[in-house]
């Protein structure tokens, strides 16, 4: 009785199996990272002096009162709030930091080739292939749908990710519609 009580309960928690289904695309963000002309509000715990709202500069630094400039771009808001706290901690005694993104400025995507609209769009929120291809006016009638390539550059490493079109829009699983990253080239052959 008890083992099978055990091996019920054991099962109960693993959930149901999930289908090995293979999707294309690379994976997931974990959340979003500040970027250059990002504008984030710092305020520090009963500290007026110390909380204001600042830019992103292209550098990717913010400056603020006692500790100058700090290293804002690539990090999430988290990240920062931590990198705050250990340098204000030799001013402060426990210093409680917060960091809130207020204006997203650095998320841009480029859409070039066969699109009716070919542009650099500013977007405010997470956006798919899909989104921005809708956003470019869709596709020429020359338009090489299968062979959408995203151009993604990390650091000094530029990586081509192929997107099928015809593919998504069927529902072949074996193409994800993926969310776009601050920085993404979408190319329309």
């Amino acid at each position: 009785m008890i083992s099978s009580l055990l091996v019920s309960a054991l099962l109960a928690l693993s959930g149901p199996a999930a289908p090995s289904v293979s999707r294309a695309g690379p994976p997931e963000d974990p959340g979003y990272r500040i970027g250059p002309e990002d504008v984030v509000q710092v305020s520090v715990w009963n500290n007026e002096a110390m909380s204001r709202t600042a830019p992103i500069r292209p550098d990717g630094k913010i400056s603020l009162p006692l500790i100058n400039d700090v290293q804002a771009a690539g990090l999430t808001p988290m990240e920062l709030r931590e990198r705050l706290m250990q340098r204000l901690i030799e001013y402060i005694p426990h210093p409680e930091v917060s960091v809130v993104v207020t204006e997203v400025r650095s998320f841009k995507i480029a859409v070039i080739g066969q699109v009716p609209r070919p542009d650099r769009y500013e977007l405010r929120s997470a956006a798919t292939v899909m989104d921005v291809l809708a956003m470019a006016g869709g596709f020429t009638d020359f338009a090489s749908r299968s062979r959408v390539v995203v151009i993604r550059s990390s650091g000094d490493k530029t990586e081509r990710i192929p997107f099928d079109y015809e593919k998504v829009r069927s529902g072949d699983p074996s193409q994800a519609n993926f969310r776009l990253r601050p920085g993404d080239i979408i190319l329309v052959p």
